[in-house]
């Protein structure tokens, strides 16, 4: 018969004191008014937000658009369109350069449709949709659109990963030093293993920050299909989920470093010289992406980069340009390092929560 493992200074199972760590983590949490009022006002943003997206966009009730005469009379028809009958292409693109009209519809026979849209950076959704089948499209400046989407994407993420590690993170720092400062983080070792105690830290910061996520991505699919935005929801549902999955993994990394963080130091104001190493850590990879979003080659490597793949992969992934397996390698590599930096974040914490006084210089945290 199996037998639960006991710690000689707990009358607990360590999965049980893990558990009560954590338990008094999301409590205290979850009793501050600070935090919850940040997080209603979070998510009331971000619906208001995609509501307005989604209904600024579909406010005009007609799509002005330019026709040669044989296609002119095809698109009458359509009560959405308001269409300006042109002699030829070229007085088809005058109008669209001019932004008398948001798109030009030409024939063109060598497309099954028999129909070409040209558009200046974007193709009007709605007169695509309109057009019932997939014609050509010719962009006249292929990378304004791109670039705007990426931006969009990377602020998203970026500014989600970045603002959740910083609101879930950096109170493990304060927290194990306040342990520290009041020698509280004495009695807590007479009863607990350091490493017990830490588990159920990071554990029950990332309860609490998925459950944010969580709570963020419901609100932004209940806005997009209240706003009509199922289109773009079905392209950007796989990298949310991606996201989530790579911020899981990501988070306990910045957790544990966090925590280590906080155990080098017995004063609050020398917070700031352990922890900002962790905050660049959390900061950069939010700036590289918006800064080369259009560059392949830094996004590609910034996607495989643990720190940074929760922004990069997702966005890769909506514009098609990562194979299947890529986010499964990044995937694993961020795993790796999570354990490495876990493993080692613990021996840190574990050898500096007694060490009063001075700063633990991160040599001797790994001495012990």
């Amino acid at each position: 018969m199996s037998t639960v493992t006991q710690d000689p200074r707990t009358s607990i199972s360590t999965p049980q004191a893990v558990w009560l760590v954590a338990e008094r983590e999301m409590n205290t949490k979850l009793r501050s008014k600070a935090y919850i009022i940040s997080t209603v006002i979070l998510l009331l943003v971000a619906l208001g937000g995609v509501l307005w997206m989604g209904f600024s966009g579909g406010g005009s009730s007609t799509t002005p658009v330019a026709a040669t005469p044989e296609v002119a009379a095809q698109l009458q028809q359509i009560d959405e369109l308001e269409v300006t009958e042109v002699q030829d292409r070229a007085a088809a693109e005058e109008l669209v350069r001019a932004g008398d009209v948001d798109a030009a519809v030409l024939p063109d026979a060598a497309n099954p449709t028999g129909l070409l849209v040209l558009a200046e950076s974007e193709a009007p959704q709605s007169l695509l949709l309109m057009l019932s089948a997939a014609p050509t499209v010719e962009l006249l400046e292929p990378d304004g659109a791109t670039w705007g989407m990426r931006y969009a994407l990377g602020l998203i993420f970026g500014l989600i990963f970045m603002m959740a590690a910083i609101t879930f993170g950096s109170p493990i720092t304060t927290s194990v030093v306040e342990e520290k400062a009041t020698r509280v983080i004495e009695i807590l070792l007479s009863t607990i293993p350091a490493r017990v105690l830490l588990a159920g830290k990071v554990i029950g910061n990332t309860i609490l920050a998925m459950a944010q996520i969580l709570l963020l991505a419901a609100v932004v699919v209940i806005g997009m299909i209240v706003s009509g935005q199922v289109e773009l929801l079905k392209g950007i549902g796989g990298p949310i989920v991606w996201f989530s999955v790579f911020f899981f993994f990501g988070f306990i990394l910045l957790a544990a470093m966090f925590a280590a963080a906080g155990s080098l130091v017995s004063r609050q104001e020398d917070v700031g010289a352990t922890m900002t190493p962790v905050m660049y850590l959390t900061m950069i990879p939010y700036f590289l992406v918006i800064f080369f979003g259009q560059n392949t080659l830094v996004m590609t490597i910034l996607s495989y980069v643990p720190f940074s793949a929760p922004v990069a992969m997702p966005i890769r992934l909506f514009f098609d340009e990562a194979l299947w397996w890529e986010p499964l390698a990044a995937l694993a590599i961020l795993l790796a390092t999570c354990v490495a930096v876990v493993a080692l974040g613990g021996k840190i914490y574990e050898n500096s929560l007694l060490k009063m006084g001075a700063r633990v210089k991160f040599r001797e945290a790994l001495r012990g």
